[in-house]
């Protein structure tokens, strides 16, 4: 699947989740459908690690289908070498049954990269971008899970690797 292709498919969620919301007959059905909460994960190989953090908000179409947008802080530490990142996504939340949470989120995250040397640190910035698809056990408000990371780059992506554990929490 290409970049552009996984672009195109989180605008037109987004564009979806935005037009469906405006359809509702009142300001109030919309914000009694809107929950908000976010995740965390954590990433551990064998030298180094990587936390994130993600307030989000979500539209819950219905009892099977959510849709928003959160925002991402990350920390990484590989070796020597240290990664903060900051970003957004757009991420689709999907209960086949209510025990049962398909997901898949679009994240496009600005690295702000320290590559430590013997005799310098060398400063590196750049815009990469995650697609997450993931599975995970949801007891209403709880969702624990893995997710995978489907454009995972190992020399600039964030994550120690592709697959990482996450928990989601929406009120």
């Amino acid at each position: 699947m290409s970049l552009k292709n996984l672009i195109f498919i989180g605008l037109a969620t987004l564009n979806i989740t935005f037009s469906l919301a405006q359809s509702s007959k009142t300001n109030a059905d919309f914000w009694n459908n809107v929950r908000f909460g976010g995740s965390i994960g954590l990433g551990f190989t064998n030298n180094g690690f990587n936390g994130s953090i993600a307030p989000s908000a979500i539209y819950q179409f219905n009892e099977q289908f959510a849709s928003g947008a959160s925002l991402s802080f990350n920390y990484a530490k590989f070796d020597e070498d240290k990664l903060l990142a900051y970003g957004g996504s757009v991420l689709s939340l999907y209960n086949p049954i209510p025990q049962i949470q398909l997901s898949a989120e679009f994240e496009q995250l600005r690295i702000n990269r320290t590559i430590a040397t013997q005799t310098i640190d060398i400063e590196d910035n750049y815009w990469v971008p995650a697609f997450f698809i993931g599975a995970g056990y949801s007891n209403s408000n709880v969702t624990l899970g893995l997710r995978y990371d489907l454009l995972y780059d190992d020399n600039k992506s964030i994550y120690g690797n592709a697959l990482m554990p996450f928990v989601r929490v929406y009120f």
